[in-house]
């Protein structure tokens, strides 16, 4: 189910990353912590988890991984755009 109007944006360093997904409604938001608590376990490091306004009206769930030296949270980041039907990150 593509979920156009979730606007994600995907920064990373050299043991850090985060993935940040704004929304608009709150069923975008519900979706989003569902999706997110579904897919974290795929790593064995915990990720600090905020959220906060952006422009527009939109609201944003932003996932940061600090001291990731394998690079796990890249595939909880994969599953979760795979889960949300985002079709391009930014």
């Amino acid at each position: 189910m593509p979920m156009c109007s979730i606007f994600a944006d995907h920064k990373s360093e050299e043991r850090y990353s985060k993935l940040s997904l704004a929304y608009t409604t709150d069923e975008e938001r519900q979706l989003i912590e569902e999706t997110i608590e579904a897919c974290t376990p795929l790593c064995s490091i915990q990720p600090t988890i905020y959220g906060g306004a952006v422009t527009g009206g939109k609201r944003m769930i932003t996932i940061e991984y600090h001291d990731d030296c394998d690079r796990e949270g890249g595939n909880v980041f994969e599953a979760i755009i795979k889960k949300l039907g985002i079709e391009e990150c930014h």
